[in-house]
């Protein structure tokens, strides 16, 4: 559960309310990044309006609030001793990239855990999966289902056509398998409990082979389209 985008009150209640188990639920609340603040009085207000005692990951939601480097090291220095207070079980980031991330391994303690960018054929962020890779940071994406849904027509719809009607599945699969088989964690949302449930049945159905990862990824280097964050990051910026 994704709990930055003023619903924390109403998934507190839901969770009080429902029959689940705390422990089978992974809670995942975010700090705002756009704006200063106090980083522990932020997540108190946070751990107050969702009634639990901790949460399974705290993110960053972005560096955009940082005028300085000391901004960043500071905020995860926060984020280090409210894990270490117990009150998160995990902590990441979000929407970074590695000159946000050196900026933080300059000073941390603990390694970011994730870090949840937008991430799809049209913005493969360069080295950027390399890089988490190397330093044993997990890499989330949100919006993988991009170039279906915002970006098209564009030069990855008839391979992703090809390639479901190949496996049996939806093109909606084919996005979100190209992301898990570079050991990516694909996020996606739906207003259909169907379709999600479709999701999570047909992506481990199949792997794509690897010239096929490659073909997907070399056909999305000839479109760049970013959905989120532009009025943050420079035009022509696709790192």
């Amino acid at each position: 559960m994704y709990l930055a985008y003023g619903n924390e009150e109403e998934l507190g209640a839901a969770i009080r309310a429902s029959s689940v188990p705390r422990e089978k639920l992974y809670v995942v609340t975010k700090l705002n990044g756009w704006k200063k603040q106090d980083v522990q009085n932020a997540f108190d207000t946070s751990m107050k309006k969702l009634g639990l005692d901790y949460v399974d990951l705290y993110l960053i939601h972005a560096p955009f609030f940082a005028e300085k480097a000391e901004d960043l090291q500071e905020a995860w220095a926060t984020l280090e001793a409210i894990k270490g207070s117990g009150r998160a079980k995990s902590i990441g980031v979000s929407n970074f990239i590695q000159e946000h991330l050196e900026t933080i391994l300059a000073t941390a303690k603990i390694t970011p855990a994730i870090n949840q960018i937008e991430y799809h054929p049209y913005l493969q962020h360069g080295n950027l999966v390399e890089y988490h890779h190397k330093n044993n940071i997990a890499l989330s994406a949100y919006a993988p289902l991009t170039a279906l849904i915002r970006a098209r027509p564009g030069p990855v719809g008839a391979l992703y056509a090809n390639l479901a009607s190949k496996y049996g599945v939806t093109e909606g699969d084919i996005a979100l398998r190209w992301c898990i088989d570079q050991n990516i964690v694909a996020i996606t949302t739906s207003s259909s409990e169907e379709r999600l449930k479709s999701y999570m049945a047909n992506v481990w159905s199949f792997k794509l082979a690897s010239e096929e990862i490659e073909g997907i990824s070399m056909m999305g280097k000839q479109k760049h389209f970013r959905a989120f964050q532009n009025q943050w990051i420079a035009e022509g910026d696709w790192r």
